[in-house]
């Protein structure tokens, strides 16, 4: 894989997940969000499972399973805390702290656990970002601080920084399609008593069957693996940070195709995420990722 084309499978794989929301938003009115995120989980990881054995790839011999659990609890975890907080505290609130803690949480693990010191063009790039995504959902509707809603956000944005250094780990060792296909399928047998906890009736129509296949084979399957190939080449932070292209896809796809309205301060946070992903798309591609070892 070419290592400046890694950066940019990052970017597609967020610009796929940003797209899960305006997808929910013509789900039936009978499905849960949690409901949503273990149907897409259970979905996305037997499409992944189906292509592994087609292509003849199915193969744990000398597999690690500590850190092939370790990637399916935090990924399992990801999806209720994430919709947990954002029921608890609002979308603006919940997005900001979940996905914006993420990039600090990873750079902050690299660091502490792997001795890889963040270099200063990885810190100004995310502060920009971070920046930029705040000031995004600032006017998205009126802001409730939720203190157990803050701490679940908090959760899904370590899960998320855990997933992405461990799975990196992993697509060292094994090729990107096994790793993904693994994990998510064990992950979506974790949150499958989800299945049963709610209404699934609307998976059934027409519409709820296809915003169950393309959340789970789009935005799920295809999407974290490119994610898992770019890993390859970006670190974990850099990644993770790149990652903030998904409320950036989100916001516009919700201008452009659901008629919703930015106000001049959210174009302005836009302009900044775009600034702060470049930014690490070129320093990702100039030294292949955007930590040093610390001696």
């Amino acid at each position: 894989m070419n290592r400046r084309i890694s950066p940019f499978l990052i970017l597609l794989a967020a610009i796929m997940w940003g797209t899960t929301g305006t997808t929910q938003a013509f789900a039936p009115d009978a499905a849960h969000p949690i409901a949503i995120g273990a149907t897409r989980l259970a979905i996305g990881g037997l499409f992944l499972l189906i292509m592994l054995i087609i292509l003849g790839q199915l193969n744990v011999k000398n597999w690690s399973v500590r850190l092939t659990v370790l990637a399916t609890l935090s990924m399992a975890v990801y999806q209720p805390l994430f919709f947990s907080a954002v029921s608890l505290t609002g979308v603006a609130i919940g997005t900001v702290v979940a996905i914006g803690s993420a990039p600090i949480l990873s750079g902050v693990i690299e660091w502490l656990f792997q001795k890889k010191r963040p270099t200063k063009v990885w810190v100004y790039a995310t502060i920009v970002s971070i920046v930029g995504c705040t000031i995004l959902f600032a006017n998205k509707d009126s802001l409730f601080i939720h203190p157990l809603g803050i701490a679940l956000a908090l959760g899904a944005g370590l899960s998320f920084a855990i997933f992405t250094i461990v799975s990196r780990d992993l697509v060292k060792k094994h090729s990107s399609l096994p790793v993904m296909a693994v994990v998510f399928t064990l992950s979506g047998i974790c949150l499958s008593p989800f299945l049963f906890l709610f209404d699934m009736s609307w998976v059934t129509s027409f519409r709820g069957m296809g915003v169950s296949l393309y959340l789970g084979i789009v935005a799920t399957a295809i999407a974290y693996l490119l994610f898992a190939k770019g890993l390859v080449y970006v670190s974990s932070s850099t990644a993770v940070a790149l990652s903030l292209a998904e409320p950036l896809t989100a916001t516009l796809l919700g201008v452009f195709l659901l008629g919703e309205y930015l106000h001049t301060t959210a174009w302005f946070g836009i302009s900044l995420l775009l600034v702060g992903i470049g930014i690490l798309v070129r320093s990702s591609n100039d030294d292949g990722g955007s930590r040093q070892v610390m001696n």
